[in-house]
Order: C-alpha cells, then structure tokens, then sequence
C-alpha cells in the first residue's frame, strides 16, 4: 500500500512523541481539528487503531509504537542527508557543530575565535555535554572525545592530545592543613571528588582507591567548579595542568603522571570528514593542540 499523505505519518508521529493532539498541534503549526482528521484518515487507511484514547491524552497502540519506529527512522534519515548536503560546499560557511566534554575549552577556545576571525561567513556553534553526539544524524561535525579510542566504522577518529592532570591545592588550605608529599600523606586532608560519569577518568579512578569517602568533602562533574572550589580552598583536586598552572592561588602538590592522563580523540563522519570547514578546523585545533603539548611539559 503506497502512502500518499506524508503529512498524515508526520501528524501521528508528533502525537505519539507528544502524547497529546493539543502538543501535536503546536508542533506543527495546525489546528487540532486537522491533528484529528490525519489520524482518522490513516487509521481508516492502514485499518487499525493507532492509538488508545483517554483523559490524559493519546498513547500509542502496537500498531502505533511501529509506525513510530518507521517515522523516526525516516526522520533521522532525514536528518542525516541534510547534514550531508549542508557540509558539502566549497566555501568555509554555514554552521560547524563542534562538541566535547566540559573542561576542554582553553584547547578549543582560541581555535574558534581565530576561525571566526578569518572567516566571518561560518556560524560556530561549541556544545559541552556528557552525552555522546551523533554525528552520523547531523547533531554535531566534530567530536573530541575521551578515553578509550571510538571504534565507529563510519567515523574517521583522529589523535589528538592527552590531556595531563595533577593534584592542586590553594595556599590557604596548605596554609591550614600543610601539604601532603604524597598519597602516604593523605591521612587528615580533604578532597573534591568525581560525581556520575567524571568517576571513569583515570586520574578520579586513582583518587577513589587512595582516598577513603569520608576524606572526600565535596563531588561534582563539572570542572568549573572543581577548580573554584580547590581555590577556595575546600580541599585537594585534580585539575588539568593547563587551568591549575595558570591559576597563580593554586599549588600543584604531586605533579602528573602517565596513568592520570586521558587521551582525546578528533572525531568526524567520513562523508563529512574532507569537507573545506571540517577541515579548516581540524587543522587549527592540531596546531592549538601543539601549543597545549608544550605548555603541559
């Protein structure tokens, strides 16, 4: 049976997304009475009810879950070849999706700003987040990811650097509380510690097996705090060498070590990969990279 009201399929999916008509209608930009008659006329079409009606609005039936399925695959598909079309001009324009993780950005700062500079028709756009990004359906153009190298068949994963982290301390705090020489030293001093996700680092590994809980005074996963809260004195951190070096309140107690540090990777999608502005940007975060290799020593 050949479909020949697309709209129908795309009203049906925002109602199963949404699970009202009153949603859908929003989504769409439609009268809920238009909402209504698409679902009737493919319900009436395909001869099965796609959804259970009740007070608190639409849910899917069996039939309905595998239409979803079909309309969500379409629309990632979708997404995908335009994201493909949008990166395939020769110009160094339009939108360039880059992600990573929090706490990278004195590596990735200055190669935005510079390519902003030398190309005023590109519009940058840089997400941090714990979610890994999608690149085959358009979410983003680069990734630098952490860790374990990706093993994506349809991704072109690239080496970047590995970033070196070391344990810090304010002054006040060693004025306080004395500097520990080493891990034989930990006994009486607090720390800050990994929260979710961040506890998979190599450097937060080490910290959960050296230090016993109750020596660990405050948790986070983000960076920004981890170190407001190290100058502030709160306890002892693991920081990037790069922000706890810069940081002129902070001591950097026990220097860093090869098992602490995490490897990044450049990571793109092969259709996309040797497009001009992909890589325009790769070649400037490598040569920023190399500046960050040597600041770390």
């Amino acid at each position: 049976m050949a479909f020949e009201n697309w709209d129908e399929i795309r009203t049906a999916f925002q109602v199963a997304r949404v699970g009202t008509v009153s949603g859908a209608a929003e989504m769409l930009g439609v009268h809920h009475a238009t909402v209504i008659r698409h679902i009737d006329a493919l319900e009436t079409r395909l001869g099965a009810k796609l959804f259970q009606r009740h007070a608190r609005g639409y849910t899917p039936t069996e039939a309905g879950q595998e239409l979803l399925t079909v309309a969500q695959t379409t629309e990632d598909k979708f997404s995908q070849l335009a994201a493909r079309i949008a990166g395939t001009g020769t110009e160094i324009s339009g939108e360039l999706v880059v992600t990573s993780l929090a706490g990278l950005s004195r590596l990735v700062t200055p190669t935005l700003v510079q390519m902003g500079r030398d190309h005023p028709g590109i519009r940058l756009r840089y997400i941090t987040d714990a979610r890994v990004y999608r690149l085959e359906y358009g979410e983003a153009h680069v990734a630098i990811r952490a860790g374990d190298k990706p093993q994506d068949p349809d991704y072109v994963v690239q080496p970047l650097i590995t970033k070196q982290v070391a344990l810090y301390a304010s002054r006040g705090y060693i004025a306080e509380h004395g500097q520990p020489g080493d891990e034989t030293d930990f006994a009486g001093h607090m720390f800050i510690g990994p929260e979710g996700d961040s506890a998979r680092a190599p450097y937060n590994r080490w910290l959960l097996a050296h230090v016993p809980a109750e020596n660990i005074a405050l948790g986070s996963n983000d960076p920004v705090f981890t170190q407001e809260a190290a100058v502030a004195g709160a306890g002892l951190a693991f920081l990037p060498i790069l922000d706890g070096r810069s940081e002129p309140d902070l001591v950097e107690v026990i220097g860093p070590r090869d098992d602490w540090g995490v490897p990044l990777w450049l990571v793109t999608h092969v259709d996309l990969h040797r497009t001009p502005k992909i890589q325009a940007f790769l070649t400037a975060l490598k040569h920023s990279a190399k500046a960050c290799q040597g600041a770390q020593g």
